[in-house]
């Protein structure tokens, strides 16, 4: 057999299948009618929703350690990289902005809005923000350290993370816990963004928020050290498959034990959580290797690796779509205005199927109908790189 190309197929698969299951999950016809598995976890636990994200940081590993691979032994040539990563970083931050400001923008501009207001009450941290910040951090650690001192910091940082939330008592409620509003990572959120810049769905904390960045750092790491065995010459493929699928069974029992003390959850981020995740992702790597760059089993991958190499446009794109179409309203018989995607959602999807159904006809279309554009684009390399 021969060795694959240092840019692995399935590595774009996993990447494109993940952002698809992210356009899924984030767009359904109506919010109030969604299948369990496609929810969140209402605050501890973790659905096959609550996976999406952490495996996309993963992924993001991984691909630092391919991308920069050839340049971490180029000492002279870091500042350059380090630079060219912190520009990416800061796009993607940006990129995330706007779609946090997007309709406060648009308010000011067909409704006359305060500009000022709207930038006192945008939420600064989010999914994209967080992308971009993990992935400054995490590019220069990789060029920096060896490998063993970025499994060291992977290891302290879960450690240190653990002990935060678990010892150290909370201001103003005078002891350590992990409730929604009164844990440490939620009081240092309304002591530093404030109430006004957080999550608007609570007002109080951040599911993106300052100290769990450290975990999701944390993460990144983890799928640094994966692409970086990844990239070894000197092993065989059966070997490099078997040790990452040991590597993902272990990670993920181990965090499932730390669940009975520290427990896994998505918007803490804790340390069990990555453990959990990432080990599944692992897992997930491994057998997408296996079959694709391995066994060349490639005639199903293009719908999901038309994805994964415009991963963050689509992401972007999918995001502003809605926020865009809400503002285009339509004047109803009675005088009253309907946003043209509520419209169309009620007109075309909900007398057809069920409530539940009709939502997730409404999100499978709407990953369809960007699979159209990112085919298009596939087929003529088109690769927009953030």
């Amino acid at each position: 057999m021969t060795e694959p190309k240092q840019r692995l197929l399935s590595l774009d698969f996993f990447r494109g299948l993940t952002v698809a299951a992210m356009i899924l999950v984030n767009n359904p016809g109506s919010w109030g009618h969604i299948y369990a598995p496609l929810e969140h976890a209402e605050w501890n636990g973790c659905t096959p929703t609550d996976l999406i994200f952490p495996f996309f940081l993963w992924i993001v590993g991984v691909s630092i350690a391919f991308a920069m691979g050839s340049s971490k032994t180029d000492a002279a040539n870091h500042g350059k990289v380090i630079l060219k990563a912190v520009k990416r970083g800061i796009t993607l931050y940006l990129l995330g902005f706007f779609l946090a400001i997007f309709g406060k923008l648009m308010a000011v501009i067909l409704d006359g809005k305060s500009l000022l207001e709207a930038f006192q009450t945008v939420r600064l941290l989010g999914v994209l923000q967080r992308i971009g910040i993990v992935f400054i951090i995490s590019s220069i650690l990789f060029l920096k350290c060896s490998t063993k001192t970025i499994f060291r910091i992977f290891i302290a940082i879960l450690g240190i993370y653990w002990a935060l939330m678990t010892f150290v008592p909370v201001p103003g409620v005078g002891y350590p816990n992990l409730e929604k509003e009164t844990n440490l990572a939620a009081w240092i959120d309304r002591g530093i963004l404030t109430e006004a810049h957080t999550w608007a769905s609570s007002k109080t904390w951040d599911p993106e928020g300052i100290l769990t960045t450290l975990p999701a750092v944390g993460t990144c790491l983890f799928g640094i050290l994966v692409g970086v065995w990844m990239r070894r010459k000197d092993i065989d493929h059966p070997t490099k498959v078997a040790w990452l699928f040991t590597a993902g069974i272990a990670s993920a029992v181990l965090g499932l034990l730390w669940d009975l003390q520290f427990p896994i959850n998505k918007a803490l981020w804790t340390s069990s959580y990555v453990l959990y995740a990432g080990g599944l992702a692992a897992m997930g790597l491994a057998l997408c290797y296996w079959l694709i760059d391995v066994q060349g089993y490639k005639r199903m991958t293009t719908p999901f690796v038309v994805y994964g190499v415009n991963a963050i446009t689509v992401f972007f794109l999918a995001g502003l779509m809605p926020r865009l179409l809400n503002f285009i309203k339509l004047s109803n018989a009675d005088g009253s205005k309907t946003p043209l995607l509520e419209k169309f959602y009620s007109s075309c999807f909900t007398p057809f199927f069920s409530p539940i159904n009709a939502s997730l006809v409404w999100a499978i279309s709407y990953v369809l109908g960007f699979y159209v554009l990112l085919y298009f684009m596939y087929k003529r390399n088109i690769i927009i790189k953030v």
